[in-house]
C-alpha cells in the first residue's frame, strides 16, 4: 500500500499547463507535495502525477469541461514521485496568460476524509466498469 501523504489545513497548490496540459508553472507546495523540483515539472505534461487509481472518466469530465471554456471542480488522487499519493479537490479553469497564450489554471485544496472516502469509493466503481 503506497504512503499517503496529506495536505496542511492552509496548503493551496497551483500549477498552470499550456492547452495541451504541459506544465508552465508550479508552485512551491505543488513541488513538494508531489515530490518533484521546479526544474523536473517544467515542460511535463501535468499527468506525470496521475494515479491509477484515477479513472479516466474522471478526466474526461475535466476536458470536455475546461474545453469548452467553464471551471471544472472535482477530487483527485495525485502519484508522488516516491510512490505515494495525495488527494486534493481540485478547480481547474481556462485561462489566459499575461504573454497572450491560452492554458489552464489548476487550484488545489485539501480534501477531506469523508470527501476522500466518497470518491475513493465512487472512482473504485468506475474503474471496475472501465476494466470490463
Amino acid at each position: 500500500m503506497s504512503q499517503e501523504k496529506i495536505l496542511g489545513e492552509y496548503t493551496f497548490l497551483v500549477s498552470e499547463t499550456d492547452e495541451k496540459g504541459i506544465i508552465r508553472f508550479a508552485n512551491d507546495a505543488f513541488c513538494e507535495m508531489a515530490e518533484y523540483s521546479f526544474e523536473e515539472l517544467i515542460g511535463q505534461p501535468h499527468n506525470i502525477v496521475r494515479h491509477k487509481d484515477m479513472p479516466k472518466k474522471a478526466f474526461k469530465s475535466l476536458w470536455d469541461t475546461v474545453q469548452k471554456g467553464e471551471t471544472w471542480t472535482g477530487y483527485v488522487k495525485n502519484a508522488t514521485k516516491s510512490g505515494g499519493h495525495y488527494w486534493v479537490f481540485a478547480t481547474v479553469y481556462p485561462f489566459e496568460s499575461c504573454d497572450g497564450t491560452k492554458g489552464y489554471m489548476s487550484c488545489r485544496r485539501k480534501a477531506s476524509k469523508e470527501e476522500i472516502d466518497e470518491y475513493e469509493a465512487l472512482y473504485k466503481i468506475w474503474l471496475e466498469e472501465e476494466r470490463r
